[in-house]
């Protein structure tokens, strides 16, 4: 087969931040993955000392070429979710690097978070990679359930805050060349479809901002996954495979999950393996073709109810066989400027 028939297929390393990324490059490699997109996480990318010291940056380039795989996107997931929330609190401790966290202030913990997102793109642009993936944050979150009562202009003020928060983090993103691909998730300023219509206004459509297909966190809100790309047609800037299966048999699982473990078979929905839940990929894949995406498909396996070494070798072929059933023509810009 020849690899510039088709799009690359990265691994997201988030999930994996337990082992040295040493060892992540070697299995991808080995499974018959092409690149990697290097969560900020472990010790798999170090934002601060990537973006001062070129030596440890040269490091993670060696790493990759050692087991012939690339780069097109990083995430820095974690301190995107300290930009804009409110609370900060012992969730954020426990997710951001010292220098973000630093004394704990709330906003001293917000003004460090959106330093490193800037850093995120600077990183970016030095790796060769043009997208960082990752989340906003959210200070009306808390109000998703709009009980007690919220008045309309405290809505209104969480996507002033967001605009007034990334503007310029998206401007550092304009200059570097780097786009910004938020990850449409609960918790976030953008969460499903009108909240993403929302997001997108209140930043002017700065078009350093768009969104990180992952459906995963779509499909148990209702949300039609396949539409959303053809929607958001100009703002889909990269792609994650996270399945998810809906339970539906009982009728005692809810959507939300309450308040129940990861596999928990009484939760309502849970994720799985690329393939087995209830995403229409291949539906996707038309979708994402149809608009021109040529960028990576990177697969963010998780499943609590799978060995993982087994699900992320499996997830890649899947995937790979789903692209192979598309024309050439929808993949031939893929590997141009590799």
């Amino acid at each position: 087969m020849n690899q510039k028939n088709r799009q690359p297929v990265t691994l997201f390393t988030g999930q994996w931040a337990d082992l040295p990324f040493e060892e992540v490059a070697r299995l991808a490699s080995e499974w018959g993955y092409d690149g990697l997109e290097i969560a900020a996480s472990g010790d798999h990318l170090d934002l601060k000392r990537a973006d001062e010291d070129d030596a440890y940056l040269h490091s993670r380039q060696e790493i990759l070429e050692r087991h012939g795989l690339k780069t097109w996107a990083i995430s820095n997931h974690l301190a995107g979710q300290a930009v804009c929330d409110d609370p900060i609190d012992f969730r954020h401790r426990a997710i951001v690097r010292d220098y973000v966290w630093g004394d704990g202030d709330a906003e001293g913990v917000r003004r460090r978070a959106a330093e490193d997102m800037k850093r995120a793109a600077r990183v970016a642009r030095k790796l060769g990679a043009d997208t960082v993936v990752g989340f906003t944050g959210s200070a009306i979150w808390p109000y998703v359930a709009m009980f007690p009562p919220v008045p309309a202009d405290v809505i209104d003020a969480g996507y002033e805050d967001f605009a007034r928060r990334w503007k310029p983090i998206l401007e550092v993103f304009d200059g570097e060349g780097v786009r910004f691909a938020h990850e449409v998730h609960p918790s976030e300023i953008a969460y499903d479809y009108w909240t993403s219509v929302r997001a997108l206004e209140a930043i002017d459509h700065h078009h350093a901002f768009g969104f990180n297909w992952d459906p995963s966190h779509m499909a148990w809100q209702g949300i039609d996954t396949v539409e959303f790309i053809s929607d958001f047609a100009d703002r889909i800037y990269h792609v994650d495979c996270k399945d998810t299966r809906i339970r539906r048999a009982s009728g005692r699982q809810g959507i939300l999950g309450s308040h129940l473990a990861w596999g928990d078979p009484r939760r309502g929905w849970d994720f799985v393996s690329t393939g087995h839940g209830d995403i229409p990929w291949e539906d996707a894949f038309r979708a994402l073709a149809s608009i021109g995406y040529d960028g990576p498909i990177s697969i963010e396996w998780e499943d609590a109810g799978m060995d993982r070494l087994h699900g992320a070798s499996e997830a890649v072929q899947y995937i790979r066989s789903l692209l192979w059933k598309l024309p050439e023509a929808a993949f031939d810009s893929a590997f141009s400027n590799q």
